[in-house]
């Protein structure tokens, strides 16, 4: 039987899975990536909603209300959370101590059919999942609206989105409070406080030479042609690292399997695995390598500030 219905659609992809294959072999990290998956499925029947089928490591539900499925994305990262928490205390492996969550959620029409669910809202959860950083929680306008004031106050704007496979960007906003104390965005110093915040940032590779207004985060950096700072490269994932703004900051967050390395331009450099740290000065992003490896696809950045230098053709 077809129905069609508004639908909020939530995808969920348990991040770091690949290196427990490496570390505890194919059969037990095939059980702990089951385990920890029947576990954040649980939530969703929980909180009303139905899991449409896993993917792997991750997995796609459906609920009636954006409401219940916020709600059931804040218990998969609490449960997630414990799971990775009593590992270390019994002495897993790195690999298990490094899962996080990212979840997606979008709401639309959908189509369900034979099991399964269709329709724009889908494509757009599935998508959206890729630019969320570790233990994040994106979803769209559509979802904010039918949340309770309370609950939109959690979640701060991204701005609009250019996901694959779609001509029109969206509007994204993501939760905040969910990374740890020992997940703050950091600079080689630590965690800073700026005192005069910055304008804009100048990004350059290869011919490509473009500034960017505070108004126009984020930037997504990637290969992806619809990437807003597209960077054509092997080793370059589709939708390599964000920059956000936030708290008066250029955020830098990377959401690649390769990692995101940030050489800043007293010669240390920072890597981020499925983390972020604070763009300050001036310096070298290496995508995918080390800004020190001559064949890595370094972006130059430079974060200005207008008062100096007033922004001449933005795009």
């Amino acid at each position: 039987m077809t129905q069609i219905a508004e639908r909020t659609v939530l995808f969920a992809d348990l991040r770091g899975s690949t290196a427990l294959f490496e570390t505890l072999g194919n059969a037990e990290a095939t059980s702990v990536v089951t385990h920890c998956m029947n576990a954040l499925a649980k939530p969703v029947v929980e909180c009303g909603g139905r899991v449409v089928k896993t993917l792997g490591d991750g997995l796609m539900a459906v609920f009636a209300t954006p409401r219940d499925a916020t709600q059931s994305a804040a218990v998969m990262h609490d449960v997630l959370d414990a799971i990775v928490s009593r590992g270390s205390e019994r002495g897993a492996s790195t690999g298990l101590r490094a899962l996080r969550l990212q979840v997606a959620i979008a709401r639309g029409e959908v189509v369900e059919m034979a099991g399964d669910c269709y329709g724009d809202a889908v494509n757009v959860a599935a998508r959206l999942v890729d630019h969320a950083g570790d233990n994040e929680t994106l979803v769209t306008f559509e979802v904010l609206q039918g949340l309770a004031l309370e609950q939109r106050a959690r979640f701060r704007s991204l701005d609009r989105l250019v996901l694959r496979g779609r001509v029109e960007p969206v509007e994204v906003h993501v939760l905040g409070g969910r990374r740890g104390a020992g997940d703050t965005a950091i600079t080689q110093f630590g965690s800073v406080s700026v005192a005069e915040q910055p304008d804009g940032l100048r990004l350059v590779w290869s011919e490509m030479n473009r500034l960017f207004a505070v108004q126009q985060m984020p930037v997504v950096l990637g290969r992806s042609p619809q990437a807003s700072f597209c960077v054509d490269d092997a080793r370059v994932s589709r939708s390599h690292a964000r920059v956000d703004w936030h708290s008066g900051n250029f955020q830098l967050t990377d959401l690649s399997y390769n990692g995101t390395y940030v050489r800043f331009n007293d010669g240390e450099i920072v890597s981020l695995r499925r983390g972020s740290c604070i763009l300050h000065g001036s310096g070298s992003v290496g995508l995918g390598g080390s800004p020190s490896d001559p064949t890595s696809a370094c972006v130059q950045f430079d974060v200005l500030r207008f008062g100096d230098t007033q922004p001449q053709g933005l795009r």
